[in-house]
């Protein structure tokens, strides 16, 4: 039987919900000691790590995207790795690759797996558009499958695992579009504007003064890994499973219910994927308002 949030012991359910935005409020508290707005960026990054899925975020240079990943990264209490995306960047520079090792004690010579920059909890891929497709296709068996493949060996990524991936949108000379495959597997494109006039002043505030503020993580791994489940346990009605289905459906030209600009303007539709993010986020939506349904 499948267990949602009504098979739970009702004072079970009430800790565990607790904890839930106990845990929530912590992480933006903390974030917020050197972030300054952007909530519905914090709200959308927080949702996909509830539910284990990417973001990518594209945004103007200067909007905090890099500082709001590592920001995150030590709030959760997670290891944090960044990976500088440039036009000469090799896939192993991502993955990791296998060197010969001698052992000093025996003088054999063995293969030694070293890996790379993606064995991280929290992977900040920064300008992902600045390197070429079989670079950032390196990045596609990590996102979905959690592993990589190095020389026909499967190693297992650490869990949890996200990608955070950026781009910047105004320069577009020598960068390289993101494959439709790839960005398929971001539960997210959040888009990071420019602050209020008042929140740029506050900004100056903090970042030319002598403070140095300190990010405590108030989570660990294995507690996110339990809030994720959480989340997946939110029932949600079969009729809005299935109009979150239709609507996806709708996208594709093809389908009997696409509108007719969809059918004249768009070539490619959202996938199952897309219906499966619209479904997870709804649910950990749900629960960070404090409903216990979809």
């Amino acid at each position: 039987m499948e267990t949602t949030l009504n098979n739970l012991d009702a004072v079970e359910l009430e800790q565990r919900i607790q904890r839930f935005h106990a845990v929530r409020d912590a992480i933006l508290t903390q974030v917020r000691k050197v972030i300054v707005g952007q909530d519905e960026v914090l709200d959308q990054i927080l949702t996909a790590l509830f539910v284990g899925g990417h973001c990518l975020l594209t945004g103007m240079p200067g909007t905090a995207k890099t500082l709001t990943v590592r920001a995150i990264a030590e709030a959760l209490g997670l290891s944090f790795k960044r990976i500088q995306f440039t036009p000469d960047l090799m896939p192993s520079d991502i993955t990791g690759t296998d060197i010969i090792e001698e052992n000093p004690a025996t003088g054999h010579r063995t293969w030694t797996f070293v890996p790379g920059p993606i064995f991280g909890n929290i992977v900040l891929a920064d300008e992902i558009n600045r390197t070429p497709p079989k670079t950032q296709a390196a990045l596609l068996e990590a996102m979905q499958e959690r592993s990589c493949t190095v020389r026909g060996h499967i190693y297992p990524l650490p869990s949890p695992f996200f990608v955070l991936a950026t781009q910047n949108p105004i320069e577009l000379e020598g960068t390289y579009p993101l494959p439709e495959a790839q960005l398929d597997r971001f539960l997210f494109n959040t888009v990071l504007d420019y602050l209020s006039a008042d929140d740029e002043v506050r900004v100056i505030d903090m970042t030319t003064a002598t403070l140095n503020p300190t990010i405590d993580a108030v989570t660990s791994a294995e507690e996110l890994l339990d809030l994720q489940q959480l989340v997946r346990m939110v029932p949600i009605a079969e009729s809005l499973a299935r109009w979150a289905v239709n609507m996806i459906r709708a996208t594709r030209f093809k389908s009997d219910n696409a509108p007719d600009f969809v059918k004249k303007y768009v070539n490619y539709g959202g996938s199952v994927r897309a219906a499966q993010f619209l479904v997870l986020a709804a649910k950990a939506r749900a629960l960070a308002h404090k409903r216990y349904h979809v």
